[in-house]
This record gives structure tokens, sequence and C-alpha cells, in this order.
């Protein structure tokens, strides 16, 4: 496998990832609470409605046609956005939650932005490196934006949460309590290699 088919498949796997985003962002945004966050969601949709169609732009100027692999990796930081939706959290501390999984997707999206244009740099493909880079700083104010949010959302559910005497919520779904216990065993797991 050459560079140029590294490239293809890493932008068929930013492809998969943006297809898989339009559907995902949303039912993000239809679950905000905050009036911003819904308006920043929404706003990054139409942004993402964009990157797939420059990334349909570059596969042409590769002489490729725009599919994509799977992206295994977007989906689960999808699946992880649906678990915030689904928590039992409400307002600002549910926010909290969403702008935590839309913050993984956006640096997700960074890396691999990134890295296809280092690559496309590499094989001297200026027309695709100038797409990739429109895409990237895009990415790039999405965090920012969403890390501007997240501090102000922090901070209000902070003042809003009732906690235990320890500091630590319980559990309170079914889902939570089977992600509580795997993380528990992960932890008894990697403990005996960490000290």
């Amino acid at each position: 496998m050459g560079l140029r088919d590294v490239l293809i498949d890493e932008l068929r796997d930013l492809y998969s990832a943006e297809n898989q985003l339009v559907k995902a962002l949303p039912k993000m945004a239809k679950g905000a609470k905050d009036p911003s966050l819904k308006a920043s969601l929404s706003n990054h949709l139409e942004e993402t409605k964009g990157q797939v169609l420059r990334l349909r732009q570059a596969f042409e100027i590769l002489g490729k046609k725009a599919t994509g692999e799977h992206c295994n990796g977007m989906e689960g930081l999808i699946e992880e956005g649906q678990d915030a939706l689904e928590k039992d959290e409400e307002g600002a501390t549910l926010d909290v939650c969403i702008i935590g999984a839309a913050s993984r997707v956006e640096h997700y999206e960074i890396a691999g932005y990134t890295a296809s244009i280092e690559i496309a740099k590499a094989l001297g493909e200026r027309d695709v490196v100038a797409l990739l880079t429109e895409t990237l700083n895009e990415e790039l104010v999405a965090s920012k934006t969403l890390q501007g949010a997240g501090k102000v959302l922090i901070k209000q559910s902070a003042a809003d949460s009732k906690v235990n005497e320890d500091g630590d919520k319980k559990p309170k779904s079914a889902k939570e309590k089977t992600s509580d216990k795997k993380s528990k065993e992960d932890e008894k797991k990697a403990s005996p290699s960490i000290r």
C-alpha cells in the first residue's frame, strides 16, 4: 500500500465519519437545553454538510469515487453522544454531558484532518490540502466554541448539583450501572501494571 492509498483510506474514514455526524448532530441539538449550545450544534450541522461536499471534491481531484469505509471510531463516539442524551440528567448537567461527547468528536476529526493534510502535502496535492485545511479550521473553531460553552455550563451545573457526602454520584439507570461495573473491572485489570 502506497502513501496515496493511505490518503484515500483516511479520506474514506473521514467521509464516513462526517456522514454519520449529519445524522447524529440533529439529535444532539434537539437534546441540548442551553439555547446557545443548541444553536452551535445546529450551525455545525450545516458546516458538516459542507465538509461532506468538500470531501467529495477531494475524491474527485484524486480520481476516486466518494465512498466511505465505515468509520467505527466515529460510530463509537456517536454512541457515547447517544449515551449522554439518555443519562438521567437535567439542564446544565445534561448539556455538559453533550459537550463532552461533542468535544471527543471534534478532537477525533481534528486528528483525522491533520493527518490527511500532512499526507496530501507530501503527495503535492495542493487542492486537496486547501479543501481539508478549510474543514480543519472549522473543526478547530467548533472545538473552541464547545470549550467556551462548557466553561459556563460546568459552573452552572456545579452550582445546581446535589452530590452525596463523598462527592460521587450513584449510577441511576441500568446502562449506567453496567458502565460503572465495566469501569471498575477495567481499573482492576489495569491496577497491577500501574504502580
